[in-house]
């Protein structure tokens, strides 16, 4: 049995997330989350809160046992990026990236 949560639509780019999420992948639950309260990036505490929304959808809906989970599947998408303009000189303008992710989570249960 697995559980799984998604993050969709994250103001943070992918290749951000993905320096978070390599940390925690295949770590058991609370040593996952007690390595991302004291990681000093951004994309932390987003990943944090899905890692909790991935266990409670274990709790909830597949009566798993807590102490049991690990984070089996972590992993960001690229999302939509909005594009945005920035005056400049002479008239000109330049493209801004503001990139978004897709974050999945899969948490199961160990053998």
């Amino acid at each position: 049995m697995e559980a799984k949560a998604t993050a969709k639509m994250v103001r943070i780019s992918s290749r951000k997330v993905k320096l978070v999420i390599d940390l925690v992948r295949g770590k058991s639950v609370g040593e996952a989350l007690a390595i991302l309260r004291f990681t000093p990036k951004a994309a932390s505490p987003v990943v944090e809160k899905l890692i909790q929304s991935a266990v409670a959808n274990a709790e909830h809906n597949y009566n798993m046992d807590v102490e049991d989970l690990y984070v089996k599947e972590i992993f960001a998408n690229e999302g939509p990026t909005l594009k945005r303009f920035r005056p400049r000189a002479q008239g000109r303008a330049t493209a801004i990236m503001k990139r978004t992710s897709h974050i999945t989570c899969v948490v199961a249960e160990r053998e």
